[in-house]
């Protein structure tokens, strides 16, 4: 079997155990991974880790288990404490960029020599959005990296990891707390990594206001960023906008044009 077959079995397995019809939702522990694996003849993973997060931000979760959701509804995965997760059913949510957006050119400065050192395509996309202060031109405010993979513990949560968290301040003095989440390849924005950082930000920063953001890459290293909400038991998009970096030449007079006749605040 492949390893995503092998996920695959390990999940539903775990599922088949404690699911009955009319549930909407219930916990299970790390520890069924492994007993699961060892039931099923499977070579236990080298990373437990990846087997849960995989179906939360890299592919569909089985068949098994998909078909047994009610219409418009998905079965997700949450962080539930230490080792411990939760299926619950949700409602269907893709955050995905638009296809009908302008792109909307920036002068890069990236320094040449980060993209020759960086580890990834997750940690290219941060280092882009960092040193071309895209944060400030999307959000409108002045904004601070203030830790890069912040890993910490919260509350009925467990431990997790933000991708990188800013601070900010806008004109009249209100100061926010930004979790970023970047997604590239095939992961997807993770409304449940959405929401488990806004519960970070209301424990750890209880004065500041938290502004969700994601970041993906797109065709042409097009970079898209969407500022998140929750609503209710769903995560919304408040605004999306498309950003490509290149040389300042690169920006016509009918760019500069558009965005002048696209811009609110232009009179």
């Amino acid at each position: 079997m492949s390893k995503q077959a092998d996920y695959d079995a390990i999940m539903a397995a775990i599922f088949k155990r404690h699911y009955r019809k009319g549930k909407r939702s219930f916990v299970f522990i790390r520890e069924e991974m492994t007993a699961a694996a060892r039931k099923l003849g499977i070579k236990l993973p080298k990373n437990l880790g990846d087997v849960i997060y995989s179906f939360r931000f890299r592919k569909a979760l089985p068949n098994d288990i998909s078909k047994t959701a009610p219409k418009g509804k998905e079965w997700i995965i949450e962080l539930a404490g230490p080792a411990k997760y939760r299926f619950r059913l949700g409602t269907v949510s893709r955050i995905l960029p638009r296809s009908d957006l302008i792109t909307i050119k920036v002068p890069d400065a990236t320094p040449e020599i980060i993209g020759t050192y960086a580890l990834g395509d997750e940690q290219a996309l941060l280092a882009k959005v960092r040193y071309n202060r895209l944060l400030d031109v999307f959000l409108g405010m002045a904004t601070y990296s203030l830790q890069n993979h912040l890993r910490t513990t919260v509350s009925n949560v467990g431990q997790i990891e933000i991708d990188e968290i800013y601070v900010g301040v806008n004109r009249q003095g209100t100061q926010f707390v930004i979790p970023v989440q970047a997604k590239a390849g095939r992961d997807q924005i993770g409304g449940v990594q959405t929401r488990q950082d806004i519960a970070c930000c209301a424990e750890k920063f209880p004065r500041s206001v938290c502004r969700p953001i994601a970041a993906q890459f797109m065709a042409d290293d097009v970079i898209a960023l969407f500022e998140l909400a929750a609503q209710d038991e769903d995560i919304r998009v408040v605004d999306e906008k498309h950003y490509q970096l290149v040389p300042a030449g690169a920006i016509s007079a009918k760019d500069m044009a558009l965005y002048r006749k696209t811009d609110p605040s232009v009179a």
